[in-house]
């Protein structure tokens, strides 16, 4: 069955006015099931007007005529937005839903429905520790991994999923990633590439995004809408396309004007487009393919007209300030130094206007602009050109890799894996680079702890909430089944607390979507307390807070302990944690403030007694993975069980654990 659909452009905070328009479109040319709002629904920071438009719509004076599901465009959101958001779960009031930065929803239909909202910076995109939240307006790289992880699962229309059991994870994991409607903020960049429609202005050929090519030809959206067509938005369609490796599937792109913003001069772009569609069914016939597609750009290779050849430049020549960089066929403006070095009279140096220096050798040009902060090495002072970090070698000969950055293949934090001696990716060359260059952020299909990886240990889940489930872990530190002959705890007892959404680190959770998560993941803890306490032994929680340039997955590890040790837990840390270097702050809540909004990475501890314990992990220095682990086994007299790895059991003593766990806990199970 077809679902009919308005599409609109930007309202730019002109809600009451885009919601009576909506209402004339639908009483013309209707019904229309559901409208899909593009770019900036609401209006700009500062904007008294709109900000007072928003307060009617969340006080109930404006009603939206029809579901309206709104994104976030090039704009901030505002506090009250984001608070409104956070309160009920997405809806902000009857029929508005805010789509989440990376969102996915499977409409009643059946149809699903992709969004990634924000802009598109290069400088942010590949240096962001965290996918952005809405008090950013960018997206990053954690942003459209985060969308493709989201895509792997069939979310209802709510943006809240709430796993209560296996077979709710198994109910919801989507067996394609492809989407039916696409709704971006930014323009793809392959997107104009085989096409003859003529572009409304020859700079939109040159506005996309790259990243967003990527996630397209895993998605492969059916329709495909954007709202940041120039400045101000114009509206563009392609010509339609499809994906040889997927019997008839074809792809639209249809880039929208704005409904509202600043009025411009001459014929308002067209900011409305209606169109119907029906969800994929296994039995559905194949699509015609219509007669204007063109070849797919994002699979077929486009050659674009040779550039003007320039001659070659030393590393560190720069095309902004224009030091070393030749300039062919462009005529000399003054005339050539004199022989003492200094500029011919009448020169003037273009940044401090002195007559007594080129504009390379300016001591102006030398100094960063006021506020600078080097993204090599974050500190202010240098521009990146000269920091200090640029040209450093790892241990193995080849780059060295930025802090916080873990070898996959070894562990070391002074080489990328491809320069590793251990890892099979490394090159033939000693110290030379391999073809991808240093690893990306994981993604779902790699994280161990993602639902959606339908490689994770799914039959060692024990307990789902809203926001976290909890899992035991490959390799108790108590042994059980085959590998002890009692266990302490029913089912051992070590188990992990995960948030269902893919995150590095709790403190890298968007201020406006953390309270919710922290609040169950203390829910857990205090279940546990309580569980463990029935079987003579006291928890222990620890959390390794580190960010990387690989980014895991935040997770917190809770240990039952013997109530005879409990007292000694706290010693166990420090000891240990002098001989390696590992000191505790006297302050622990205020290391923890210190590292809010993914500022820097930590290891705490939660002891028997509520206390805390807090390490700030240094940027610079290494930090042993497994220090926590390693400190209870020798506590608890397991020396040997300090390798995860060869502690691991077979499945299906996995599973008896596990049933024997989710059993005895039952009682205690904080969101059962």
């Amino acid at each position: 069955m077809s679902v009919k659909i308005l599409t609109v452009g930007a309202a730019a905070g002109s809600i009451s006015q885009l919601f009576a328009k909506i209402k004339a479109i639908d009483a013309k040319h209707g019904k229309f099931d559901l409208v899909l709002c593009t770019g900036d629904f609401f209006g700009p920071p500062g904007d008294a007007a709109a900000e007072e438009e928003t307060k009617q719509l969340f006080e109930g004076a404006l009603e939206a005529p029809m579901e309206c599901y709104i994104m976030q465009g090039d704009n901030p959101l505002s506090d009250a937005v984001i608070q409104q958001f956070a309160k009920t779960q997405g809806e902000l009031c009857k029929n508005v839903f805010l789509l989440s930065k990376s969102g996915m929803i499977t409409t009643a239909s059946g149809l699903r429905i992709a969004c990634l909202g924000g802009r598109f910076d290069p400088e942010i995109h590949f240096v962001a520790e965290a996918a952005p939240g809405f008090q950013s307006p960018y997206f990053a790289a954690q942003t459209v991994d985060r969308l493709l992880s989201n895509t792997l699962t069939t979310a209802s229309s709510s943006s809240k999923q709430s796993y209560k059991s296996l077979a709710d994870i198994q109910a919801t994991a989507a067996s394609s990633q492809l989407i039916d409607i696409l709704l971006t903020n930014a323009w793809p960049a392959a997107v104009t590439n085989h096409s003859a429609a003529p572009l409304p202005a020859p700079e939109l050929a040159q506005i996309g995004a790259p990243p967003l090519d990527d996630a397209i030809r895993k998605i492969k959206p059916r329709y495909h809408f954007a709202a940041s067509g120039g400045k101000p938005p114009m509206f563009w369609e392609r010509e339609p396309f499809m994906w040889e490796d997927e019997t008839g599937r074809v792809s639209r792109f249809v880039s929208l004007g704005a409904f509202g913003g600043e009025s411009t001069s001459g014929k308002k772009q067209r900011w409305f487009y209606a169109f119907s569609i029906a969800p994929n069914t296994p039995t559905a016939a194949p699509t015609p393919r219509p007669a204007n597609a063109t070849k797919n750009p994002f699979t077929e290779s486009f050659a674009r007209p040779a550039k003007r050849p320039f001659e070659s430049t030393a590393e560190g020549d720069n095309f902004i300030f224009g030091n070393n960089v030749p300039h062919p066929q462009k005529r000399t403006r003054v005339a050539p130094a004199t022989e003492t070095g200094k500029p011919p009279p009448g020169y003037k140096c273009h940044r401090c206007q002195s007559g007594e220096h080129f504009i390379n050798d300016c001591p102006e040009r030398q100094k960063p602009p006021e506020g600078y902060v080097c993204k090599l090495c974050d500190t202010p002072g240098h521009l990146v050109r000269d920091c200090p970090t640029r040209f450093q070698l790892g241990d193995t000969g080849g780059k060295k890799p930025k802090p916080g950055y873990v070898c996959r293949a070894c562990g070391s934090e002074e080489h990328y894996i491809d320069d590793c001696p251990s890892s099979s990716r490394r090159p033939s060359s000693f110290g030379g680079r391999g073809r991808g260059g240093p690893p990306k952020e994981i993604t779902s299909d790699e994280c161990w702890f993602c639902l959606s990886n339908p490689n994770l240990a799914k039959h060692l889940i024990v307990a789902i909430g809203s926001e976290c489930y909890v899992t035991l872990p490959k390799g108790q530190i108590p042994p059980t089944q085959s590998a002890a002959e009692t266990s302490l705890v029913p089912g051992g007892g070590h188990v992990l607390i995960v948030p269902i959404s893919h995150y590095p680190t709790f403190s890298t959770i968007p201020h406006e979507l953390a309270g919710s998560i922290l609040e169950e993941t203390e829910k857990h803890k205090a279940a546990l307390r309580a569980f463990y306490a029935k079987h003579g032994a006291a928890m222990v929680a620890f959390e390794v807070g580190r960010l990387s340039a690989k980014g895991g997955h935040a997770h917190v590890q809770a240990v039952p302990v013997p109530l005879a040790l409990k007292s000694r837990v706290e010693d166990a840390f420090r000891s240990d944690g002098r001989m390696l270097g590992v000191d505790f702050e006297e302050d622990a809540d205020a290391a923890l403030e210190a590292c809010a909004g993914g500022r820097g990475s930590y290891f705490r501890v939660d002891l028997p007694d509520g206390g805390k314990l807090v390490h700030l992990i240094k940027d610079y220095g290494p930090f042993n993975l497994q220090f926590g682990r390693g400190v209870l086994t020798t506590l608890l007299g397991r020396p040997e069980r300090e390798d995860w790895k060869a502690c691991v059991l077979p499945d299906d003593e996995e599973r008896a654990d596990a049933e024997e766990f989710k059993k005895a806990f039952a009682p205690f199970n904080a969101t059962s």
